[in-house]
């Protein structure tokens, strides 16, 4: 299996640190403002890595985090009268709604910033008695001169950055990517008192925060950090020179970073007026739908969210679904025909493909290819019950990554029983204008009918 390092520019073989193992940690959102489509795609290309990883049989401690204390959560508390931690606790349950509705899996860990503080103080503390960092009348700053290999992720050019260039301006600085580590306090934000008196009353920087949930929950070193292409520079490099500064071992193995979402073909912001909540999108289109927008790009490339990748996920999710219902409802024979070569075919190409840095178009691919294969074997009517086994289970091992079937046993009304029965019996006395009329009426009961050669089928719409 190879994934690619942002780390080395490179595909890696992939080797745990303990042997069946992973630990992995994904930055999370700032809970000021309600989710938005970049925060799922985050989201959903890490489900996807993280359930992939435990289809091939690895123990995966996944956290990831709430970020609840930082200027736009101060800001945003101020502008609604309320404290931060009320906010946080406001908009928290938005964020797990919304992940809830695109079938990501609740993580090992979900910490939220505010509960490490006490590690993010012993962190600052043990920089400056190192001299990695320094104090300044406003707050505790890391001396990135102090760290050599500052930029080996991002690859940015320290002597070509300048102020204001996603870094903070402060004429004090040593350096001009000096980046905050602690904020002294100010009237009416947050605080926190460090007992021993090295620091003064006050707050962390946002950058800290991750480092001390990750040396908290997973470890001074490990395997796999991920998070959106625009934290490579500079959370991600900031993170790297504080944890190695501190804790004098290497932070994560491998870096990953999922690509942007572009609207439109012009990359979405609040500026140009495109921005996208995963409330309104879920609601506009369903959970699963948006989940496989999401997930149908490479993670490491850019999606272009249009109304016609919405049609295609649509379409894509209802052939699967109805696939899904006529293999599990097929009626099976007693001869054995070839449905086993198909599975083996779906499996292995479905491994190939994720086995290469997760590429979930080829593993799309062999999964329709499946499906296709597949019915045209249930056409000829000629599958075991064996086989009818080990295609439901194929089905549900690819699944269990994709994420987009929906098994519950669906059920209607006693009338619409009645109503299906009655247009059976009306096709089998070549009623066919009576057939057609319970159609339309099971229609608007929100009941699609489909006439298969397996039998009649129906499905909510």
């Amino acid at each position: 299996m190879k994934i690619f390092n942002t780390l080395n520019r490179e595909l890696q073989d992939f080797k745990t640190l303990k042997q069946d193992k992973v630990s992995m940690y994904v930055c999370g959102p700032t809970v000021y403002d309600k989710g938005h489509v970049g925060h799922g795609r985050s989201m959903v290309a890490f489900d996807i890595v993280r359930k992939y990883l435990e289809y091939k049989g690895y123990e995966v401690n996944f956290v990831t985090n709430y970020t609840d204390i930082d200027d736009k959560m101060i800001n945003r508390a101020a502008e609604e009268g309320i404290t931060v931690a009320e906010l946080a606790k406001k908009i928290i349950p938005d964020y797990e709604r919304d992940f809830a509705a695109l079938n990501i899996a609740g993580p090992t860990s979900r910490p939220s910033a505010t509960d490490y503080v006490d590690v993010m103080m012993d962190m600052v503390k043990k920089l400056i008695a190192d001299g990695y960092a320094y104090k300044l009348e406003d707050g505790v700053y890391f001396d990135t001169s102090s760290f050599d290999e500052y930029g080996k992720l991002s690859g940015q050019n320290l002597d070509e950055l300048s102020h204001g260039a996603r870094v903070g301006v402060h004429e004090g600085k040593k350096n001009p990517t000096d980046f905050v580590l602690w904020k002294n306090k100010k009237e009416g934000e947050p605080s926190w008192v460090d007992e021993d008196g090295v620091l003064e009353e006050g707050r962390p920087g946002w950058h800290i925060e991750c480092s001390a949930m990750t040396k908290a929950l997973l470890g001074d070193t490990f395997d796999i950090h991920g998070g959106g292409l625009d934290l490579t520079f500079p959370h991600h490099e900031c993170e790297i020179a504080q944890s190695e500064a501190c804790n004098g071992t290497p932070f994560a193995t491998y870096w990953l970073h999922n690509g942007y979402v572009n609207i439109d073909g012009e990359k979405m912001s609040k500026s140009l007026n495109n921005f996208k909540t995963l409330e309104d999108m879920i609601e506009a289109y369903g959970g699963i739908v948006i989940r496989y927008a999401l997930m149908s790009v490479h993670y490491r490339s850019p999606i272009n969210f249009t109304p016609d990748l919405f049609d295609q996920a649509k379409a894509s999710i209802e052939r699967i679904q109805n696939f899904y219902e006529r293999v599990k409802g097929f009626d099976p024979a007693e001869e054995s025909g070839s449905a086993h070569e198909a599975v083996d075919n779906l499996l292995n190409k479905f491994g190939d493909s994720m086995d290469s840095d997760f590429e979930i178009s080829g593993a799309l691919g062999a999964f329709f290819e499946f499906v296709k294969d597949v019915n045209v074997i249930l056409d000829s009517g000629s599958i075991s019950v064996d086989e009818q086994a080990s295609l439901l289970d194929a089905i549900k091992k690819v699944d269990s990554v994709f994420s987009i079937i929906d098994y519950s046993e669906k059920s209607v009304s006693e009338d619409v029983e009645a109503l299906i029965k009655e247009r059976e019996e009306a096709r089998a006395n070549k009623n066919f204008a009576r057939s057609d009329e319970i159609r339309d009426e099971l229609k608007e009961k929100g009941v699609a009918i489909e006439d298969t050669p397996e039998g009649t089928k129906w499905k909510l719409i």
